[in-house]
């Protein structure tokens, strides 16, 4: 399967650089997968698609202050991008100077020094030197880690938008982005019509942001991610099978954690890394509809879009969604990938 099947054309300018004034005001394009129908909605009419007994299901992870600077002591700058902490004293991260970094490389972040002790693939892992605590220097010093495709400082307003309201167990380098548009009055809505609400928590990493480079898309090596899934969550997800009710996943996280939580054909609870790569033709044992934003052309999320509603389904969306002016990427609007009965 070629990469070249997985990408799109987009215009700079639609590529949003800030959230809306309220979650809520994005915009959903709902995909009827089967015939491939379009319909240009708003978020806040997300209830409206939704019935007694269907259940939410979201990624509560929450989004770390991961960016943060230091200079070699020659003066030199270096971006540090957590990717994720091995131990309080050890960290893998991803390093960004004018020059490449060396292995045994000194770090000074605000009198404090780290070295670099190893790479792996694209990450290299610093180890704090006395007493410090690099999570808590991350806490300190650390700025929320925008991506890539942001091009502006980060701002205050970033620290809470680029969070779900419902965020609550520290982890993730970058946002599941489908929940942003949730906001406490929309979750209560939604739950007082009887539609259940269930959480798993996937701590998302940098490499979300990696393109595929093979052009293969086979050969693509998944990073790493933690999840948990626990029994709780389990239960509630097999009675809405159960009961004939639609599971529906918001994010591409949450299709993940789930799929990988599956074990001889049964969702159980789960803890601990996942590489699940999925690709056209998985077969989805959990999710029946999936809310999720528009991803970067050639990447693996959008590989991972297309397993599910079909890449054709998929592309037809992307090309009506940017003839139409919707936002894109983490800021930008929401699909709604529906699964005709």
């Amino acid at each position: 399967m070629n990469l070249n099947d997985f990408d799109y054309a987009l215009p700079e300018d639609q590529i949003a650089q800030y959230p809306k004034s309220k979650r809520s005001e994005s915009r959903l394009l709902r995909v009827k997968l089967g015939s491939g129908e379009l319909q240009d909605m708003q978020f806040d009419q997300l209830a409206s698609l939704l019935s007694p007994g269907d259940r939410l299901v979201v990624n509560d992870t929450r989004v770390l202050p991961a960016r943060m600077m230091a200079r070699k002591p020659t003066g030199g700058k270096v971006e540090i991008m957590l990717e994720r902490m091995l131990d309080d004293s050890k960290a893998l991260v991803q390093l960004k100077a004018s020059k490449p970094i060396q292995v045994d490389q000194m770090l000074i972040v605000e009198g404090f020094i780290l070295q670099v002790r190893e790479r792996q693939d694209n990450f290299h892992v610093v180890h704090a030197n006395g007493h410090c605590n690099i999570s808590r220097l991350f806490e300190k010093y650390g700025q929320t880690p925008l991506p890539p495709y942001v091009g502006r400082a980060v701002e205050a307003q970033d620290e809470n938008r680029y969070q779900t309201v419902y965020a609550e167990h520290p982890g993730a380098v970058a946002a599941p982005t489908a929940g942003l548009h949730f906001d406490r009055k929309m979750i209560e809505l939604i739950t007082s019509m009887g539609v259940g609400w269930s959480s798993i928590t996937l701590h998302v990493g940098a490499g979300t942001f990696q393109p595929i480079r093979k052009e293969d898309i086979l050969q693509h090596r998944m990073h790493r991610e933690w999840l948990d899934v626990n029994a709780g969550t389990c239960r509630e997800i097999i009675q809405t099978k159960k009961s004939g009710s639609k599971v529906i996943a918001v994010g591409t996280t949450v299709v993940r954690a789930l799929e990988t939580a599956v074990h001889n054909g049964n969702l159980e609870p789960f803890s601990g890394d996942t590489q699940l790569y999925i690709t056209p033709g998985y077969r989805f044992r959990v999710v029946d509809s999936l809310i999720t934003n528009f991803h970067l052309p050639r990447s693996s999320l959008l590989v991972l879009v297309s397993a599910f509603a079909g890449r054709e389904h998929v592309l037809s969306a992307y090309r009506h969604a940017v003839a139409h002016g919707y936002r894109f990427y983490s800021y930008g609007d929401a699909m709604f990938l529906e699964k005709q009965p």
